[in-house]
């Protein structure tokens, strides 16, 4: 606990003349004894010619006791402010003190920047953004829905059995199909094709879709990469011939397609190792399989809308 500080000495009276009474809280002949009704008995009049060294200054702006206009209560040395400086009260509301100011500005700065988040949130859509899947739907069985009746000129014997798997997430709707194309009298596999349908619903697939296959012939350069116009909202072309002059070798192709939040490919692949020197059994032009696999990729889109 703290100590108050020690009052000072008072100075020596002239004989006769009634001491002032005691400004601090400690018992002494001029204390008023208990149950007074004043705190302290009035002061005694000045002594002509004595300077008062205990007449306590007026503090501008504080209330007086009344009878005694301005005037600090008595109890404490040095005006009433008691052994500790007192805390300055706050400015009032409507003042135009520093720290009003300063509350009122941080008070108006959150605001503005609630709103500038708000407006934020509003002109960029937010989270939950609707998917753009431009009526395409993603089959369980993608092969019904897969129009590859360009190739049946070359290819005449159907699949019987086609491979065909789908998944269903909020994230992602996808559909996959394989088919073996086989030429006539061939008991295996002479190319296979295969599709794919992917419905993007949580995430625009567009910017990541052109950067991969625009640029494919950057990370593969033995393929060739064109751009297809009337497929979608965007498509390409990559492909790459290695059969030229040799017994062995491969064709492959495939058409990537975007529309909206909607992405397709259609692939075409064959090996000259599985024809078996049968000249019958040669694999058609790259030329040929670019413009099957533009033709049946739009029926195929056609077929994957409601």
């Amino acid at each position: 606990m703290s100590t108050p500080p020690k009052p000072p000495q008072e100075p020596e009276q002239p004989s006769g003349a009634p001491a002032p009474p005691s400004a601090y809280p400690y018992p002494n002949p001029q204390s008023p004894g208990p149950g007074s009704a004043a705190s302290y008995p009035p002061p005694a009049a000045p002594v002509p010619g004595q300077q008062n060294f205990y007449a306590t200054p007026t503090l501008v702006g504080q209330p007086g006791q009344p009878g005694q206009p301005g005037q600090p209560a008595a109890g404490y040395p040095y005006g009433g402010q008691g052994p500790y400086p007192q805390v300055p009260p706050p400015p009032p509301s409507g003042g135009g003190g520093g720290a009003g100011r300063a509350v009122l500005w941080v008070a108006v700065g959150a605001v503005v920047a609630s709103a500038a988040w708000a407006a934020g949130v509003f002109l960029i859509g937010g989270k939950g953004a609707e998917a753009d899947l431009r009526g395409y739907t993603a089959p369980a069985n993608l092969c019904s829905s897969t129009d590859y009746s360009s190739f049946e000129t070359e290819y005449p014997d159907n699949d019987g059995s086609p491979t065909h798997n789908a998944l269903k997430d909020p994230a992602l709707d996808e559909s996959y199909c394989s088919v073996n194309l086989k030429k006539t009298g061939s008991s295996y596999a002479d190319a296979y094709l295969s599709t794919q349908v992917d419905l993007h619903r949580k995430s625009d697939p567009g910017p990541e879709f052109t950067a991969m296959w625009k640029n494919y012939g950057e990370r593969y350069p033995d393929y060739d990469v064109e751009t297809v116009e009337d497929i979608g909202e965007e498509a390409y072309l990559v492909s790459e011939d290695t059969t030229s002059g040799s017994t062995s070798g491969s064709l492959y192709a495939t058409l990537a397609v975007r529309d909206g939040w909607t992405t397709y490919t259609m692939s075409y692949s064959a090996y000259l190792s599985s024809y078996d020197d049968d000249d019958d059994k040669d694999p058609p032009s790259l030329d040929d399989v670019k413009d099957w696999l533009k033709t049946d990729s739009k029926a195929t889109l056609d077929q994957l809308k409601d």
